[in-house]
């Protein structure tokens, strides 16, 4: 019983893992996204003022999301 209660913490820790990884990945590609959705819309045609709070708000989620793990410690500083 006590290997099934590590193999199920150890499975558990990868997730953790896993989900931290993914999470600062998605920080990472919104950050630095966000800046190139509004070169993209912006060729495609679309409006000035779209693009922009489109690009600033990627941009944003993206800061949001990085001081939110460097806060639970998942992004040293």
């Amino acid at each position: 019983m006590s290997e099934q209660k590590r193999g199920s913490s150890g499975s558990s820790r990868i997730d953790v893992r896993f989900r931290n990884a993914l999470l600062a990945v998605i920080a990472a590609l919104f950050t630095f996204g966000g800046p190139y959705v509004v070169y993209v819309l912006t060729h495609l045609k679309m409006s000035m003022i779209l693009s922009v709070v489109s690009g600033f708000a990627l941009f944003a989620v993206g800061l949001a999301l990085i001081m939110y793990l460097i806060k639970k410690k998942v992004i040293s500083q």
